[in-house]
């Protein structure tokens, strides 16, 4: 995301993230930035940019924080085969 504002950037994968639903890590990744980031810009700089588009992504972020004890359970029964 080189030549985008940190402003533009925290738009940018708030956008992402609710369209998506994806998870910070999956943002990160895709985005080819750190999960710190990422958290930072959606968390807290997004807060000061866009609070109604914070709002959206938190509902979103909740979510995959509810259901993140069920996908690391389907990741372990997935490696040991049970």
């Amino acid at each position: 995301m080189r030549g985008v504002s940190i402003e533009e950037r925290s738009v940018i994968l708030a956008h992402y993230i609710i369209e998506s639903k994806d998870t910070v890590r999956g943002a990160a990744k895709k985005f080819g930035i750190s999960k710190s980031t990422v958290h930072k810009d959606i968390a807290e700089r997004l807060r000061k940019i866009n609070p109604a588009l914070a709002k959206q992504v938190r509902v979103i972020l909740d979510e995959n924080k509810a259901q993140r004890h069920i996908r690391g359970g389907m990741a372990t029964k997935r490696k040991y085969g049970h």
